[in-house]
């Protein structure tokens, strides 16, 4: 069976996924009730949705004198203002008569192999099906057409919505939900992904209670407070057991996700553009493409919703050749010498990562323009040759004829107002006439909207590029959009959409323009950590917090989501720059290794003891690189609440298993700390590396592995476990 089908007599839809269905109906009204999302099932979920006279809950005036039809307590497949629906709405439009509402109902659908794409917009790729379902209002003439795409082996479903506007006059979009899903009964947990700069994606769950939560961002970026991926749990769900539904946001801008629990106990949850400072005008013919939502389902657990979404952003979100590859070992310059440096310090840093054995040596802010602190120098992307005296491209040459690749860091999207380029194009920057502008980090945003900006920008950027082979390019965001305001167009409800087309478009050409150089997205570290950067910057950096054992706390909370190849980590320097934290070398190592891997220090300040134990840690990590980028990933303590934190990458095969662990705390006379391995072979013996202890799988998994315990803060370990060969 096809995993899209349509029955003609009941109008039932259904699709399904190696492990999960997902149904829906037109009903007799036109109406498309949502019915069913969970475990693989058969047959019609019909009859799962009850009709009665509700007190307060309007009827259809279709429905006649049957008091028992009401939209204010069906399941609905996308919710509508003004039709009597009281809860939230997935769509929210204002109509060219200044009316607010819309009574979509169901005109026709298709089915088509392949996933759908979205024009300007990122989403999912891969081989799989599209089911397109066509709604319109006849009074207005909107027309919305809802996509669902499905790749089956990866349980997951994407949904989208194209809306157009079929009316006579201009109409306004102010909000929008890409995914709404009804849950008849039950009683779940929301769990989301709060935080801040250098702290971001902490976990938060919370019952799911009357009223409606919202999380989500008005910054004109996904955010470091709140995330753009949640989590549907059972009560009683935990990493290994229960059901759980992940919702993922492939957009970069600002969303919401809401959640809660009507009258009658039924559940809604939603994501998508939530109506913050979004008025979006469509005049007659016009058509609006909403981001993406990935869908997926598990039946087994947390652990089981992170390696579906690991699985499907590795494989079909990221891109290029980086996309499920190794990453280069980097050492970027940043917290080696910020601002202050010269062609002869980078050179220096180069020469000492060559030593080590490092990949790539990476030169961030400070090398353009009049850029000696973070006050000016945005926006002119020219080479300060009183720092580099022979520019990039010599630069470059020069680490080239070491054997170590070149990167560069940029800010594309900011301009200072002390620059060249503000001074010739001040309403090129985001700003409301008549009033100062509010500054964030000395720095104004560009008007990514307006392609004569965006084409400058690219320019400017390419003909540095162009000088050297950089093969890695930093992509930052230190600030967010505040002064919403585009000289532009009068209609500023659609200035940070336009905003992130824009965006899109640009990488759309860098990447097509060098398609060899890996593009690390960030926004002050992990404030644009989110599936729409990603399909365009294969790895994010998780945070502009290098210390380890915050760390544990960031990529615990990142990897529900996300999969540690996508995370930048690095071994950086102590006692760290932002916490003033001494850590052992090897437990800075151990974390940083659990992402994308590389150094932010000063290499030459290293001992000839650290600098040995740099070297063996390097090729320790590249030998299991591949099993960390691709492994099964499991949480395996919880690092709010347990003194020693560990986590594993195994096999999918089982034939072997990394086990990381990080001791938080230390007291005297500490007691034993065990931890249990997931994703062994229980009837298996395995064997570990270091210690030569022999076990069972089913031993390591149930009765767990005790923990050295050592005096000295912060001590870490690794234990590769393999499998024996049956003799």
């Amino acid at each position: 069976m096809p995993p899209i089908t349509f029955d003609g007599a009941t109008r039932v839809f259904t699709i399904n996924t190696d492990n999960s269905t997902y149904q829906m109906k037109a009903d007799r009204y036109g109406f498309l009730l949502h019915l069913y999302y969970g475990g693989r099932i058969e047959g019609d979920a019909s009859y799962l949705v009850t009709c009665r006279d509700r007190g307060f809950s309007a009827n259809p005036y279709d429905a006649g004198e049957d008091r028992t039809y009401s939209l204010d307590a069906l399941p609905l497949e996308f919710p509508t203002v003004g039709t009597g629906d009281f809860r939230p709405v997935a769509l929210s439009v204002e109509n060219a008569d200044g009316t607010m509402s819309a009574d979509l109902r169901y005109r026709g659908h298709r089915i088509t192999e392949g996933k759908y794409s979205i024009p300007g917009l990122p989403a999912a790729h891969g081989k799989g099906m599209t089911l397109e379902i066509d709604l319109s209002d006849d009074v207005t003439g909107l027309s919305v057409t809802l996509l669902y795409g499905v790749i089956p082996e990866k349980d997951v479903i994407t949904r989208s919505v194209r809306i157009t506007n079929g009316g006579d006059g201009r109409m306004y979009i102010l909000k929008v939900q890409s995914a709404s899903l009804d849950f008849l009964h039950g009683s779940y947990d929301l769990i989301s992904f709060y935080g801040r700069h250098a702290m971001e994606r902490n976990l938060q769950r919370s019952a799911i209670a009357h009223g409606t939560t919202v999380i989500g961002s008005a910054r004109g970026a996904s955010s470091h407070q709140y995330n753009p991926f949640v989590i549907v749990a059972g009560r009683n769900t935990d990493e290994d057991a229960g059901e759980a539904y992940a919702l993922s946001f492939v957009y970069s801008g600002n969303f919401s996700a809401e959640a809660g629990k009507d009258q009658y106990n039924q559940t809604r949850v939603s994501m998508g553009l939530g109506g913050n400072l979004l008025r979006y005008p469509l005049e007659k013919g016009e058509v609006f493409h909403a981001p993406e939502v990935i869908m997926t389902y598990s039946a087994s657990g947390l652990s089981k919703i992170s390696h579906n979404m690991h699985r499907f952003i590795r494989e079909n979100i990221c891109r290029g050749g980086f996309a499920d590859a190794v990453r280069p070992v980097l050492v970027n310059s940043w917290e080696a010498s910020y601002f202050d440096f010269t062609e002869e310090t980078i050179l220096n840093l180069a020469k000492n990562a060559k030593e080590v054995g490092l990949d790539m040596v990476v030169l961030d802010d400070g090398w353009f323009g009049k850029r000696d602190g973070d006050m000016s120098g945005l926006g002119d992307w020219s080479v300060n040759e009183g720092k580099l005296r022979g520019g990039i491209g010599k630069l470059t040459r020069d680490i080239n004829a070491m054997g170590l690749k070149f990167g560069l860091w940029v800010e594309p999207e900011m301009v200072s107002e002390d620059s060249d380029l503000y001074r010739a194009h001040p309403d090129w920057a985001l700003a409301i006439p008549g009033r100062k502008p509010v500054r964030g980090r000395y720095q104004l945003v560009l008007d990514f909207s307006r392609k004569e900006v965006r084409d400058y920008v690219f320019d400017s950027i390419s003909s540095v590029l162009d000088q050297g082979n950089v093969e890695y390019l930093k992509w930052d965001m230190n600030r967010h959009l505040i002064d919403i305001y585009s000289s532009a167009t009068k209609d500023q409800g659609r200035v940070i959409y336009d905003y992130y087309l824009g965006l899109y478009e640009f990488l759309e050409r860098l990447c097509e323009r060098y398609p060899g150089m890996l593009i690390e997205g960030c926004s002050g570290g992990g404030g644009r950590f989110d599936a729409g950067m990603l399909y365009y910057t294969p790895q994010i950096w998780t945070s502009d917090n290098t210390d380890a054992i915050d760390r544990l706390r960031i990529q615990y909370g990142t990897s529900f989501g996300y999969p540690v190849c996508t995370m930048g980590s690095h071994v950086s320097a102590v006692p760290n720059h932002q916490t003033g934290r001494v850590t052992p070398l090897k437990t800075r190592t151990i974390v940083a290794s659990s992402g994308t891997f590389g150094y932010e220090l000063d290499l030459g300040r290293l001992s000839a003891e650290e600098k040995a134990e740099v070297r063996e840690d390097i090729e320790c990590y590249r030998r299991f690189a591949p099993l960390i980028a691709k492994g099964l990933y499991y949480r395996l303590s919880d690092p709010f609440e347990d003194e020693a934190v560990a986590w594993e990458f195994a096999a999918e095969d089982g034939s072997e298993a990394l086990l990381f662990a990080v001791m938080q705390s230390v007291h005297g006379n500490m007691t034993d700390s065990h931890v249990r391995l997931k994703g062994l072979d229980g009837k298996a013996m395995y064997r570990e590396e270091s210690t030569g202890l022999v076990a069972s799988g089913s031993a390591l998994m149930n009765a767990g592995l005790p923990l050295p315990v050592e005096s000295g803060e912060y001590n870490a370990y690794q234990f590769h476990f393999v499998k024996e060969e049956k003799r």
